[in-house]
């Protein structure tokens, strides 16, 4: 269960973490600045496990991993939106931040409502219970998450050739 955090479409990498504050790769430090340019005060406020819900193409801009790293280090337990820039999808999974796409989150979720997020199924549950329905991760991308990141998973993990990546 964790508050929701709404922001727009189009956020962009910069707009998660200014480029001033990426001279480490710390979780800590990175999450005390997470929004800082665009929504000052943000950090302080998020709880572990809160939900951050936007509309389209959120993460579009820079490559660097500090974004994700960013969102995870204020205590964000998830990320929701309509849609995803590319490379920050990818880059959230290899830093063991769980990501969902959900349309109709963005237009139903209101900022500081309580929801309770099933990854595996992919349905985000309202108090009233009303469930919106996600697309869940696929399950090599899961076990990437649950394990807290790429480099995690692969240390911990030998890959058959089935697996494979995706």
């Amino acid at each position: 269960m964790g508050r929701v955090f709404r922001m727009g479409s189009g956020v962009n990498t910069d707009e998660i973490i200014a480029g001033r504050h990426n001279m480490t790769t710390d979780r800590k430090a990175l999450g005390e600045h997470v929004f800082s340019e665009v929504r000052p005060g943000l950090a302080a406020e998020v709880q572990a496990g809160d939900v951050l819900v936007a509309g389209r193409n959120f993460g579009c801009g820079s490559s660097r991993e500090h974004a994700p790293i960013a969102i995870a280090g204020a205590g964000f337990g998830c990320v929701v939106a309509a849609s995803f820039a590319r490379i920050f999808f990818r880059n959230a999974i290899n830093v063991g931040l769980p990501v969902m796409i959900c349309p109709e989150a963005c237009d139903l979720l209101e900022e500081g409502e309580e929801i309770d997020i099933d990854q595996s199924a992919g349905t985000l549950t309202r108090k009233n219970g009303e469930i919106l329905r996600g697309e869940p991760l696929s399950p090599f991308l899961a076990r990437i998450v649950d394990a807290g990141g790429l480099v995690p998973f692969l240390q911990n993990h030998e890959l058959s050739e089935a697996e494979g990546c995706e």
